[in-house]
């Protein structure tokens, strides 16, 4: 039964990362409601799930979700296609006012991490999730930049090869500008590098990740409020990806005189950065629809479900 209360919602993508964000949705959010599920394979999983759900569903793409007799009634859509089908997708929805979330590494709108800036893009209407990586470990950039300038930073994302399906293989180098681009963005280093390495390990992996920041800490003294800023940033995160978690202490080291470290700093950088921080990291899926190792994915699926979320609670409360 359709609750007024709610803010119904369309996906548009029914793969894993819409399937599962579909399940998410209908089990435990508390102002959404599904609208729609979309997609373009009248075979698909997750048509099957929606249509066993009595979730409103049609494989015509965006256009069939136009035709929709609901469609009028659809406050947010969800993108989970990829980065070339967002454009026009984007295209067809935004001028007739709807709140687009996009999953894919498209970034038409601004780049958004829950932890980190969500209420500064609240009323965007379209708002980008970055990329798995990018929501696992850019928090822990701006944790570290809060306290102390990040001269440089990387981060490297291992996902198992099985949680990489085609929409993810097919971004692979939107994946890494993209993730680059909101290091610094988002996560305030004067430059970023990102990395993904898809794992073959059998049993398959849950994704792991590591963030390098060069930070100038000659000084001891913001050693310990980097950790603690760091610390609670992961409890922000896990407070809406409850696998994820840090594998071991926040380890902050000198950097030898002999490194060559100004490959790395922005031209015309003054200083040299004294320390790295490492901080190493450990995503696991809820195991909603996916299996626990896709944390890469879970965690792009929460995040914009938090997203979602606090658009409802914003439009709720302005009525």
């Amino acid at each position: 039964m359709t609750d007024p209360r709610k803010t119904k919602v369309a996906i548009i993508g029914s793969g894993n990362i819409g399937t599962d964000l579909m399940i998410k949705v209908l089990r435990h959010s508390r102002r959404l409601e599904m609208g729609a599920m979309v997609g373009i394979d009248p075979a698909s999983d997750g048509l099957a799930r929606a249509t066993r759900l009595n979730v409103p569903t049609t494989h015509e793409g965006v256009e069939g979700l136009l035709a929709m007799p609901g469609f009028a009634d659809i406050g947010i859509v969800f993108d989970a296609t990829s980065a070339k089908a967002h454009l026009a997708n984007h295209a067809r929805l935004a001028p007739l006012g709807k709140r687009l979330i996009d999953l894919t590494p498209a970034a038409v709108g601004p780049f958004v991490v829950p932890a980190v800036n969500l209420d500064a893009h609240v009323d965007a209407p379209n708002v980008n999730m970055v990329t798995c990586g990018g929501q696992a470990t850019i928090p822990i950039v701006a944790a570290v930049s809060r306290i102390v300038p990040v001269a440089y930073a990387e981060i490297v994302a291992s996902i198992s090869s099985r949680s990489a399906g085609p929409g993810t293989r097919a971004n692979i180098d939107e994946f890494t500008e993209t993730t680059s681009h909101a290091i610094r963005s988002v996560g305030g280093a004067e430059r970023g590098k990102a990395v993904i390495i898809l794992n073959p390990a059998e049993p398959p992996l849950i994704m792991r990740d590591t963030v390098f920041c060069l930070v100038d800490a000659a000084d001891a003294a913001p050693h310990d409020r980097i950790r603690s800023s760091v610390a609670e940033m992961v409890g922000d995160v896990a407070a809406y990806v409850p696998g994820y978690r840090l594998k071991q202490t926040v380890q902050i080291d000198p950097i030898p005189d002999d490194q060559p470290v100004h490959t790395l700093l922005a031209p015309g950088a003054t200083s040299r950065p004294t320390h790295r921080v490492s901080v190493f990291l450990e995503v696991e899926g809820a195991a909603h629809y996916l299996p626990a190792y896709a944390g890469n994915l879970d965690i792009m699926t929460s995040a914009a479900l938090q997203v979602a979320e606090r658009i409802a609670q914003q439009e709720e409360s302005q009525r």
